[in-house]
């Protein structure tokens, strides 16, 4: 069974079309109008093995706000679909980055059961840069979305760059670890993962 899914998003403040492969092999063609998060996402794409498809549009006249949080969303509804009934997956992720002198840890579990833990101080770029405010928003609506509890700490680091990327590629090396078939059972006591 293939597992691709297609999300679309339309509201008042964003218009946003997803596409997800998750036995692809990194290939992602991404287009936001905020250019990093479109790194953040080829980032994703590229160290998940996720095939990722972006397409979005939003008020960036207001800010990069609406955009984010609902792109979030999206690949969060994505990556839920495209699991399916979760059979044989290996469920839990676990992953770490370093970007030069910052350490990024992840857990994830694919539990059905959204919760973010966040631990990453607020670092700050120049001004108009993509914060960590804006990570956190992104991730938020795509741990909310896809059912996954999902715990990012960071061990160290004090470039704003630095600490986006490692958290972009540890989620990403977590949720390819996670989401590998390892047989064919639904890997819960329950017998299902809502």
């Amino acid at each position: 069974m293939e597992r691709k899914a297609r999300i679309v998003r339309k509201t008042k403040e964003t218009d946003i079309a997803v596409e997800v492969n998750l036995d692809g092999k990194g290939d992602s063609s991404i287009s936001t109008g905020v250019g990093f998060l479109d790194h953040m996402l080829n980032l994703l794409s590229k160290f998940s093995s996720m095939d990722i498809r972006m397409k979005a549009k939003g008020d960036l006249e207001v800010d990069t706000h609406h955009l984010v949080e609902d792109a979030g969303i999206c690949l969060g509804q994505a990556l839920k679909k495209a699991l399916g009934d979760k059979k044989g997956i290996k469920r839990f992720g676990v992953a770490s980055a370093p970007m030069d002198e910052t350490l990024v840890n992840v857990s994830l579990d694919i539990s059905g059961r959204p919760l973010l833990v966040f631990n990453v101080p607020a670092v700050r770029g120049r001004e108009g840069s993509f914060e960590t405010e804006d990570a956190k928003e992104f991730i938020k609506g795509f741990a909310m979305q896809s059912g996954i509890t999902l715990h990012i700490n960071l061990v160290y680091g004090d470039n704003l760059h630095h600490v986006n990327e490692a958290v972009f590629k540890s989620l990403a090396l977590a949720i390819k670890d996670a989401v590998k078939i390892e047989g064919k059972r639904i890997p819960s006591t329950k017998g299902k993962i809502d």
